[in-house]
């Protein structure tokens, strides 16, 4: 929301399309280091330090943030993967836990205004920040990884031949030669459904803020004949959707955890 109010000073084009794709940061060699992918190691850092010190909280009785973080891993193991999973829930808890907090960090990141803020303190445009989940190629890479934990734990779980037969439904055999294709091509899609489920609705809320502050920039531009009442509305539009981006945030965490959590119990447990 603090970025509905900055963005407007430090805008460094007027393409709202600049303001969501990724932007080279730096090189290791050559590997280009993007500003998505840097937001993405942040979460991960991130991660890494929050989640010890909660855990270290003393007490039988979480408060705090020990609270809040307990309440997610435990609504995600039991109202989530337990009724899907069944017996399997705790060989999988580690990865969708992973998968949920990494996603929504990324996302509540995204929503900082890291980038007017970086073009404030230099002087000059920076693509510091960024939304790691609106980069496609890094929620493909989300996607793959959900691919091989579903496919992997099936066949961990039931075997390599007794999961391939699961390709092959009980029908007549002249439909399996039309089915069977079906049931591979929907295997390796629906997992990366995922990444583009992801991918747009986080890039869809940040093209609308940039084009919704793209009209306080016209004011200030003198451009068209923009009045006062327009950049404000302008501007309460832009904290409108910033709030809702801040719940589509959890929102497409918990859905990627779902559905990921849906095809496990599929590949898992096909006879459910």
């Amino acid at each position: 929301t603090f970025g509905s109010f900055l963005a407007p000073v430090v805008l460094a084009s007027d393409d709202p399309i600049d303001h969501v794709v990724p932007h080279a940061l730096f090189r290791i060699g050559e590997i280009s280091i993007t500003n998505t992918f840097f937001m993405l190691m942040l979460s991960a850092l991130l991660m890494l330090i929050l989640f010890p010190l909660a855990a270290k909280s003393k007490g039988l009785v979480p408060t705090g943030a020990r609270n809040f973080v307990e309440s997610i891993l435990q609504f995600i193991r039991e109202g989530v993967a337990r009724p899907v999973l069944h017996e399997a829930t705790d060989r999988f808890i580690p990865f969708l836990w992973t998968a949920f907090f990494l996603i929504l960090f990324a996302n509540i990141l995204g929503m900082l205004p890291i980038t007017p803020l970086a073009s404030l303190l230099t002087g000059s445009p920076s693509h510091l920040g960024g939304t790691a989940t609106g980069d496609f190629s890094i929620t493909i890479g989300l996607a793959a990884c959900a691919f091989f934990a579903i496919h992997i734990g099936g066949i961990k779980e039931q075997g390599f031949v007794h999961y391939c037969k699961n390709f092959a439904p009980h029908v007549p055999w002249p439909l399996l030669l039309l089915l069977v294709p079906l049931e591979i091509v929907g295997a390796i899609i629906k997992p990366f459904a995922l990444c583009i489920r992801l991918f747009a609705n986080m890039i869809a809320g940040h093209i609308v803020l940039a084009i919704l502050l793209g009209f306080s920039k016209l004011l200030a531009d003198g451009v068209g004949g923009v009045s006062l009442g327009a950049t404000i509305g302008s501007i309460a539009g832009a904290t409108f959707i910033s709030l809702l981006e801040l719940f589509v945030a959890f929102l497409q965490a918990y859905i990627f955890t779902f559905l990921t959590t849906l095809f496990l119990g599929m590949a898992v447990h096909p006879e459910h």
